[in-house]
């Protein structure tokens, strides 16, 4: 039998269609921070936005079978509901009277979204990180760490070899092939840029 971390969101969704519980486990382990970041950016408070990753992955749980592969991925579905969730809590927020505050202008900034900030782009980025991260996971542990250690630590190859106790060409050789795979990973799940 497969484990669910050997399941693409698509099985995932299926078991969880069925009541299996520890599918949405996976699921929301792979998706939580994603949508915790979208409902964040959305709303610019962390309790409302603890609270709509909640009704997310409640809702996810409540419709699995709704979810259907053909109309789309599983990440714009999940991203959709966690989009409309955020704007039915801020507008909810927005209808509610304020308590007043020493500086109530500033308070009014930070519970409240950026009226010029994009929401379909703070989605589609968000979409396009989890993309990332699956197509990184996929990367033997060495190249994976190469890559890492090139993009989110903005170490030179010199610096990697250092610091992993390596030859340069290793290195080389490393950021190479896990490049090439994370290109091939990426473009299997439909990456755009």
């Amino acid at each position: 039998m497969m484990r669910h971390t050997q399941l693409n969101n698509e099985q995932l969704m299926r078991r969880v269609a069925n009541g299996d519980a520890a599918a949405l486990e996976t699921l929301y382990e792979q998706y939580a921070p994603a949508v915790m970041g979208l409902a964040l950016k959305m709303l610019g408070d962390r309790p409302s936005a603890e609270e709509v990753v909640q009704e997310t992955f409640w809702r996810v749980w409540r419709n699995a079978e709704s979810f259907c592969e053909q109309q789309g991925a599983f990440s714009n579905w999940l991203f959709g509901i966690t989009r409309n969730l955020s704007i039915d809590t801020w507008r909810r927020g927005k209808a509610r009277p304020q308590p007043l505050f020493d500086n109530e202008a500033e308070q009014q900034l930070e519970n409240n979204p950026d009226p010029q900030a994009d929401v379909n782009e703070s989605a589609w980025t968000a979409i396009k990180h989890v993309q990332v991260r699956q197509a990184l996971s996929v990367l033997p542990p060495a190249q994976r760490e190469v890559v890492e250690l090139a993009f989110f630590g903005g170490l030179t190859r010199q610096e990697i070899a250092e610091k992993m106790g390596v030859p340069l060409g290793t290195v080389h050789t490393r950021a190479r092939l896990g490049l090439q795979k994370l290109r091939e990973a990426l473009e299997a799940q439909g990456f755009e840029e």
